[in-house]
């Protein structure tokens, strides 16, 4: 029978005994009293530890071990953790109890800590070896119970690699555990130098494979910024099986839509190197046929534009241009035999081709595809396909919208403009400009340089026919147009190629050398600056530089974002030479233009940016400390770096500069956009600071980290900015809202479109917070709401091009051309599989969601009658007598009239007729919502999706590709979204391939495009003619 013990004070007295085995005895007892009498033992603590510092005492770790576990109760973790370590083996990893699960988890946190000081400082780390013995205890517990996560995390974070590639190898499915460390090394390792080393381990990991993921590692050699590996990989995928083709395929699908195209270019020039170089190699004919067409408007004016060569207004090119181009260019992977027997110099290659045998053919046509796909010409070109065919943009939101601002709001004009191009980016359906020309008109000076340059947003991705679309703004050697509308049609141009713009290179710099203007060399360093972005072109750099230092105000602005824009992610030693061009000029616009490009140029460097930003963030001049706070969010973009949240947070409040604060608060979304959950909860406080700049800051911070998530917790934290005193407040609130809510199920987003709609409308709303509004209708409904702002790649990468296009929209604070950029983070949600042909197939996937979550929203309806407010008729005071009279004489007959009264059939009197009504309709009410429950309930529960198809981010995770049995399956897995290679397992049947939507059927499956061309008093089906006024009939005699 066991004796319970109400007091620990006489085993305590035992440790004052001289007897060795009776004070072993006290420290057994009391090892398992402790928990319970802790407060006790503490008083007498002194004794315990005496114990373990006698050397010549037998039982020291037993000692420790009831030393640490009183330091534990008394909340002194460091001298728990000191005596646990002294406990040696009798610490027991194994045991599952609060005390243990401390310890341990301050053991490995100063594990980790020593360690990474060390790496910091470049030394040997000094660690206690009884600490890395327990850590390494801790490895092999985590092993043999099979939590290789947790294992993997503690390794990663205390920079132990031999211990990373051991849990890997012991890992029973390998394949998964190595995606799940490539995962968690890209989104939680805050050092570069030992990210990189993680992901060298990893690829040799993944190729000792048994079967290597070839697609995460080249994702890996990506990263590393090798492709000549990345080559070697692609070039023996091509020579080897028919599946080994399409996984090259997917490779360098997955390589584009990770946006580093100067990465690409290069592996597409090693791929050439590794050819075998024939004489009758026909592959570069094609890009050298897509070059011409591209420099020489006059042929595609006449093929693809009727309609523009006859001379129309500028506003019409669409009309010829636009069907032609995403109908035909979608076609081009199974019209290449066409291609090249059009172009002379593959005559050659026909008799050539007897000599080669069928290996060298096959590989070689499997050549001329991999490079199609780097260039981007058939990924562009399939998108382009999508967007035009599953355009669903309301142009009824957009009249509405047009129609509800003044005439002379200059401000609201060009918020429409820029709304319609979003609304359309991607789409090449310019229907809303051409049937408002009159309107559109009214821009003039620099409305009319952001009109043209929404052109570029609306046609963006068209690289064949860009300049013939922009034929009529472009600069000529003749006569000059308005320089606002050439120098906006320059930076159209960029818009359309931007990253892509090796065709236009030589045309723009043409056209900036020979700018006389400043506002056209505003336009063509813009263009120049995303047309080769990220080239690091030295003739470029220095043909930029010398518009920079004309010292032109407007020019100079646009050079420092075109230099930014040319060497971003270089941290290039030129920035010393820009840094102090700006201190030496007095143009504050140069010197905005000039900080921003600093940062750009630091875009991803991380520790390698810390020289720069502490120039720039400590500079007496305000606008190079705005760019310093952007030099951080840039180079620290998406790893959560403590430091770097730290000095943003300081300078948010502590900066005596409003423009500083508000740049260091938005930049927390670019830091954060890795864990984008965190950002609302770190901004929280500033969102309720009493500087409108910083609550402005927390909203945009906000909804950039969270772009296109939903989160409730950032609209949670929207809401109540969206209410506030302060008019860009509110404006700023609503873009960071359309941007958390694109591609959002309609249920989520039907109440803030009607919040939207109703401040467009709002007369007496001020002017900041309406633009704000109609910006935030257009980036709802983006690229016909088939496009989402994303920050990442279906693989996982951040895409370059997406981040800073966000971070040049946020100018617009000061410069609203420069919104437009914010086309660049568009990326179309949709799900796009081919086959070996690099076609569409037919095909279905299932989603396994109720259809209407989904869905795209309604169509706006026009105005009636019936969705006006009830005005208050006015009524004459003879009218008003005749009505009592004839009431009262009702009210007689009613008394006297004894049967009707039983019956109650007497018909209402005036004025009752509307209360019956509004009874009626009461009544129907809930008969209604039964309905509607009834119609949910019969709702199937999953659902088709036919090639090609829209899938938001929240539907991703619902896609299935059907059983085993389906005749495509993709390459990769888990893919859900994006260009996906799909295998045929039935290759002896036909293919049944997608039609290419040409302009007649794209028009005709619009369903929303219908509503927007109606009449504005169109009513519905169902409503009927008022009934005649009374009248007299008179019979004629």
């Amino acid at each position: 029978m066991a004796v319970s013990i109400s007091s620990a004070t006489g085993v305590l007295s035992l440790l004052n005994e001289e007897d060795d085995a009776l004070r072993l005895h006290a420290l057994q007892v009391l090892n398992k009293l402790v928990h319970e009498f802790w407060f006790q033992v503490a008083s007498s603590i002194a004794s315990v530890e005496a114990f373990y510092e006698d050397e010549e005492f037998g039982h020291r770790e037993l000692a420790a071990l009831v030393a640490s576990k009183v330091f534990y109760h008394l909340g002194e973790l460091d001298d728990a953790l000191s005596y646990a370590l002294g406990a040696g083996a009798l610490f027991d990893l194994s045991e599952r109890s609060e005390y243990v699960e401390t310890i341990l988890a301050r053991c490995i946190d100063s594990y980790i800590e020593k360690r990474q000081k060390a790496a910091e400082d470049n030394s040997s780390p000094e660690v206690d070896s009884r600490l890395t013995a327990i850590v390494e205890r801790m490895f092999d517990r985590c092993t043999g119970d099979a939590q290789f996560e947790q294992a993997i995390g503690i390794a990663l974070e205390s920079r132990r690699l031999d211990r990373l590639e051991q849990i890997i190898q012991a890992s029973p499915d390998q394949i998964h555990i190595l995606a799940y460390s490539l995962d968690v090394c890209q989104r939680l390792v805050v050092s570069r130098d030992f990210r990189q080393e993680v992901l060298r381990l990893l690829i040799r990991l993944y190729e000792a494979a048994s079967i290597p993921d070839w697609v995460n590692i080249c994702q890996c050699l990506m990263f590393l910024d090798d492709p000549q590996k990345v080559a070697d990989i692609l070039d023996r995928l091509l020579k080897g099986s028919q599946d080994d083709s399409l996984l090259a395929y997917q490779i360098c699908f997955d390589l584009f839509e990770n946006e580093m195209q100067s990465f690409v270019l290069q592996v597409a020039e090693k791929l050439d190197t590794l050819a075998a170089p024939l004489p009758s190699q026909p592959t570069p004919a094609a890009p050298n046929a897509e070059a011409a067409s591209a420099t020489t408007p006059a042929a595609p004016a006449s093929a693809a534009e009727p309609a523009t060569a006859d001379g129309p207004s500028a506003m019409e090119t669409d009309e010829g241009s636009k069907p032609s181009e995403p109908g035909s260019k979608p076609s081009d992977p199974c019209s290449k035999p066409a291609a090249a027997e059009g172009s002379s110099p593959a005559a050659p290659a026909v008799a050539a081709a007897p000599e080669e045998s069928e290996e060298t053919k096959t590989h070689r046509a499997r050549l001329a595809d991999v490079k199609r796909i780097l260039s981007g010409s058939l990924p562009i070109a399939l998108h382009l396909e999508f967007l035009y065919s599953h355009n669903h943009a309301d142009l009824q939101i957009l009249k509405n919208m047009k129609g509800a601002i003044e005439a002379r709001n200059s401000v609201c004009h060009a918020a429409v403009i820029f709304a319609n191009a979003i609304m359309h980016s991607g789409t090449t359906i310019d229907t809303f400009l051409r049937e408002n020309l009159d309107w559109l008109s009214r821009a003039t000076n620099w409305s009319k340089f952001s009109a043209t340059a929404g052109l570029g947003v609306i046609h963006r991705g068209h690289l064949s026919s860009g300049r013939s679309l922009l034929a009529p703004y472009l600069p000529t050697s003749g006569a000059s147009a308005s320089p606002f509308s050439e120098g906006g049609a320059l930076y159209a141009l960029g818009l359309i190629h931007a990253n892509h713009g090796q065709d236009i290179r030589s045309f723009l710099l043409d056209c900036l050398r020979s700018a006389s203007h400043e506002v056209v060399q505003h336009g063509a360093c813009l263009g120049l600056g995303l047309a080769a972005l990220g080239s690091n072109d030295e003739e470029l750099f220095e043909d930029l530089k010398s518009v920079l230092y004309t010292d032109s105000a407007i020019a100079g602005e646009a050079a420092g974002y075109a230099l930014g824009l040319l060497c971003v992610g270089s941290a290039t030693d030129k920035a010393t030479e820009l840094l102090a061009y700006a201190h030496d000029t007095q143009h504050e616009k140069i010197i905005r233009g000039l900080a921003m490009g600093l940062a750009m140029i630091m875009y991803g460097r991380e520790e390698g940016a810390e020289t720069l930003i502490e120039q720039m963030s400590r500079d007496q001049d305000p606008i190079l400390r705005y760019g310093g706070m952007y030099a951080i969010g840039l180079a620290y973009r998406g790893t959560s770096n403590n430091a770097a949240i730290q000095k943003l947070l300081h300078f948010g409040v502590s900066d005596v500069s409003d423009n500083v604060r508000r740049a260091a608060v938005t930049c927390l979304g670019f830091v954060l956009m890795n864990n984008p959950a965190q950002c609302p909860r770190i901004v929280a406080l500033l969102a309720e600071s009493y500087n409108p700049h910083v609550r402005y800051g927390a909203a945009m911070a906000v909804g950039l980290a969270c772009s296109a998530s939903g989160l409730p917790a950032a609209m949670r934290l929207l809401e109540p900015l969206m209410k506030d005193a302060v008019d860009f407040v509110r404006q700023g609130a609503l873009i960071a809202s359309a941007l958390v809510l694109m591609q959002q199920p309609e249920s989520k987003v039907a109440a803030f479109r009607k919040q939207i709609e109703k401040l467009v409308g709002d007369k007496h709303e001020e002017v900041m917070c309406r633009m704000g509004a109609t910006l935030a209708a257009g980036i709802l409904d983006a690229g016909g709401r088939n496009v989402a702002a994303s920050l990442r790649s279906p693989a996982g990468h951040f895409r370059r091009t997406a981040v800073l296009g966000l971070a040049m929209f946020a100018q617009y604070w000061f410069w609203y051309p420069l919104s437009y950029f914010f086309s660049l983070a568009l990326r179309p949600t949709a799900l796009i599989g081919l086959d070996s042909t690099l076609r569409t197939p037919q095909f279905e996937v299932t989603c396994q969601a109720r259809p209407s979550l989904f869905a795209y929203p309604p169509p706006v309806t026009t105005n009636t009658g019936k969705d006006m407010a009830k005005v208050p008729q006015a009524v004459l005071s003879t009218t008003a007598r005749a009505k009592e009279k004839a009431k009262r004489k009702a009210a007689e007959k009613e008394a006297t009239d004894d049967d009707k009264m039983e019956t109650g059939e007497q018909a209402p009197v005036s004025g009752e007729s509307e209360a019956m009504d509004t009874d009626d309709k009461a009544e129907d009410a809930p008969e209604a919502e039964g309905e509607e429950k009834a119609a949910a309930a019969s709702e199937p529960t999953s659902f088709q999706m036919a090639n090609p198809s829209r899938v938001l981010p929240d539907q991703e995770k619902f896609i299935r590709f059907k059983t085993p049995a389906t005749r495509f399956m993709p390459m990769k897995r888990q893919a859900a979204a994006g260009f996906i290679v799909l295998k045929d397992s039935q290759p002896e049947k036909p293919v049944e391939y997608t039609s290419n939507a040409g302009p007649a059927s794209a028009l005709g499956s619009q369903p929303a495009a219908a509503p927007a061309a109606a009449a504005p008093n169109a009513g519905g089906d169902d409503d009927e003619p008022a009934p005649p006024e009374p009248f007299e009939y008179v019979a004629s005699s």
